[in-house]
């Protein structure tokens, strides 16, 4: 049995830049939801598809917010995006799906709390999701992170690969090198190549010696490096509680109830309607007894 935990956040700002604009005949913007029911449609056509949740920042503002001022907002986000949010968690819901809405955490603490509940029972956990945050989730190739968009798939060989640290050290690796689409900074230097070869050999912020005549391994400006890890300290380990997803979501359902059975016809109708889109519904391929 295989669990997909997907990043509806993810997806929806992906239909509403990538999607056709739509509007309904009293003029909302409705085209990313019209997108964000097919890409899912599509995602649970395939046939090792049977458990599904999709997690949503319902506000964009987290906890981390009261941590670090300088933390990621919905400000300037286009109003025709953020009022289709409450739409696609309903669109979501009529597909039968179990939607995981996020206020004070955020979408991928939901994710990442799944991916540690879930995998416990299941064969396999597919984080959907592009988000390097996640990679910190992945487990051998029992959990693996999954970009729809790229059909690209990471497991633990992978993310080493990618990143050039195992999973347990992405949230240092995030907190030295920055993570501009969380409003992360970083540490001034530090880039991927020397924060990779470091965190290989010392796995986490807080095991690099300050002296960097004790590191045995070799980095390009070590003396630099040093010196500014050393002043910084006291942010680089904050950036890394920032980047560290939660795993303790409270999240209410079993594994089984994540097991997709059909959409249910009659929300999916009134979505439907509501959006003007009911040609959609001919491509439904199932919807739940119950409906």
């Amino acid at each position: 049995m295989q669990v997909h935990l997907i990043d509806g956040t993810f997806e929806l700002f992906r239909c509403f830049f990538g999607a056709p604009r739509a509007q309904t005949s009293d003029g909302r913007e409705v085209g990313a939801v019209r997108g964000l029911l097919r890409t899912m449609l599509a995602q649970l056509n395939q046939p090792d598809c049977t458990h599904v949740a999709v997690a949503f920042d319902r506000v964009i503002e987290s906890f981390r917010n009261d941590l670090f001022e300088g933390y990621k907002t919905g400000a300037g986000l286009e109003v025709g995006l953020l009022e289709q949010f409450p739409i696609a968690e309903q669109a979501m819901r009529s597909l039968g799906l179990v939607v995981w809405p996020m206020v004070r955490f955020e979408a991928d603490d939901a994710l990442a709390t799944g991916a540690v509940r879930y995998g416990a029972s299941a064969d396999r956990v597919v984080l959907c999701s592009p988000d390097k945050d996640l990679a910190q989730c992945v487990r051998g190739d029992r959990i693996v992170l999954y970009d729809r968009m790229r059909d690209r798939e990471l497991d633990e060989t992978g993310v080493q690969a990618k990143y050039g640290v195992p999973p347990g050290s992405i949230p240092d690796w995030l907190a030295l090198v920055g993570d501009p689409a969380d409003g992360i900074p970083g540490i001034p230097r530090w880039g991927t190549k020397s924060s990779a070869t470091l965190l290989c050999r010392y796995h986490h912020i807080e095991d690099i010696p300050d002296d960097p005549a004790e590191w045995d391994v070799k980095v390009r400006g070590a003396a630099a490096l040093a010196e500014q890890l050393r002043v910084h300290r006291g942010e680089a380990e904050l950036y890394r509680t920032l980047a560290t997803l939660c795993v303790d979501v409270p999240l209410p359902q079993t594994l089984e109830q994540l097991a997709w059975r059909g959409a249910d016809r009659e929300l999916l109708s009134d979505l439907c309607a509501r959006i003007e889109y009911e040609r959609f519904l001919e491509r439904v391929p199932r919807f739940s007894t119950a409906s």
